[in-house]
């Protein structure tokens, strides 16, 4: 958790997340983009740390990744009782929506991997209206099941082929950030960002919560309330253990060494 590979890291429950602001976290893309280093982003809130209490390989996922985004709020309001009072938010909604700017501005190629084909549609025709000569490289929907080998094989062949600079991956925690992990090798973009739900929202076809509830880590409330079969358990099983283990450790940091 040295940030030998992007920006400094904060270990919260033993997943390093970067200390990061927004301009922080798209001229690190940049920079990795001009120079050719090939990384994974993981986008990470309390979901994304607390599986990886239950999945080392999961934790070693994130620990490789070249940043680990504060996702949410609360991992905001640790990294900053930890010493570091300058990390702010970094969103996957909003860091697609800034390098997509950045994109249309600068010439970086953009694929868009997983979703509904239909999703990803309606993705590709929003983020080209909001940004005017966007180069999108390409999309693919993969199949809502394990993939083959050779199935997997020829998904990085089209990708590779589409030269995209920057794949958005869709696919949900911890399903994306596996992805993510077992492709970097193979795949030649620079960059891997795993967004989730950001296609959803960006695509117009899932409500976000209003920004005062993102300010004040809400979100997953207004969430749960939009489809509360499919993330009420989520929440109600890791927002609690998040915090109880959070609580224990900033007391712990708050102790004087002996």
């Amino acid at each position: 958790m040295d940030g030998t590979q992007g920006p400094e890291r904060v270990d919260i429950l033993g997943v390093g997340v970067s200390a990061l602001t927004m301009p922080l976290a798209t001229a690190t893309m940049q920079r990795w983009i001009a120079g050719g280093e090939r990384h994974y982003v993981c986008i990470t809130g309390v979901h994304g740390v607390m599986e990886s209490q239950r999945d080392p390989a999961l934790m070693a996922i994130h620990n490789g990744a070249g940043m680990v985004t504060p996702d949410g709020m609360p991992l905001v309001w640790m990294a900053r009782r930890l010493g570091h009072p300058e990390v702010e938010r970094v969103y996957g909604p909003d860091l697609m929506r800034a390098m997509c700017g950045l994109s249309a501005a600068r010439g970086y190629r953009n694929f868009l991997y997983g979703s509904r084909p239909r999703t990803l549609a309606a993705l590709a025709a929003a983020i080209t209206a909001a940004h005017p000569g966007l180069p999108l490289a390409g999309s693919l929907s993969p199949p809502f099941r394990a993939l083959s080998p050779a199935e997997e094989e020829a998904e990085v062949a089209a990708i590779n082929a589409a030269r995209p600079d920057i794949v958005w991956v869709g696919l949900s925690t911890p399903k994306q950030e596996r992805w993510m992990a077992r492709n970097r090798d193979r795949l030649e973009a620079t960059v891997l960002v795993g967004v989730g739900a950001a296609f959803d929202f960006l695509a117009g076809e899932k409500p976000q919560a209003p920004r005062w509830m993102q300010r004040h880590g809400l979100e997953w409330a207004f969430r749960m309330a939009s489809e509360p079969r499919r993330l009420a358990g989520r929440y109600l099983r890791n927002n609690p253990a998040f915090a109880w283990r959070a609580m224990r450790q900033l007391a712990a940091a708050a102790r004087p060494a002996r």
